[in-house]
């Protein structure tokens, strides 16, 4: 008689499958995930686990992670960025030879390679005068607002 009252003053859609929650539970112990997310029409069932001692041990090595990740990581901070979202092409053509290729000489306002946006073909040119470094994009990669795209030196 009493769960009947406590189910009387719950919520509709409040009742929670305790057996589901646990299974679940296992499933996350089981496989090493931290969270996992049932949904059946418009309940849904979220069982996460936090990990205590996960936390401690980043902060801990934080000190020393950052230097190695900093150094390692290439400078792009000079690269010719992407101004736009598009898809990159090296040449104007498969059948042709890329517009500019590591080793180059460039001037201002060479073409260095192309990016397709909204079915507009635009040209994206040097904006300095250098040598090609590196070409940091692949032929018909997706590209993104400010990506970096060409370092020149």
């Amino acid at each position: 008689m009493s769960e009947n009252k406590a189910a009387a003053g719950r919520k509709p859609g409040m009742d929670v499958n305790t057996k589901l929650v646990r299974e679940l539970a296992d499933m996350l112990s089981e496989t090493g995930l931290t969270e996992i997310e049932v949904e059946d029409g418009d309940r849904k069932i979220r069982v996460a686990r936090g990990a205590v001692a996960a936390p401690a041990a980043p902060s801990a090595a934080a000190p020393a992670a950052p230097a190695p990740v900093e150094s390692s990581a290439p400078d792009h901070s000079a690269a010719l960025k992407s101004p736009m979202v598009g898809t990159v092409y090296l040449a104007a053509d498969p059948s042709v030879a890329n517009f500019v290729k590591s080793g180059d000489k460039v001037a201002v306002g060479d073409t260095l390679l192309i990016i397709e946006a909204m079915k507009v073909m635009n040209p994206i040119i040097a904006d300095r005068a250098g040598t090609v470094a590196e070409i940091l994009v692949d032929n018909a990669q997706p590209v993104e607002f400010d990506q970096p795209l060409v370092l020149i030196a």
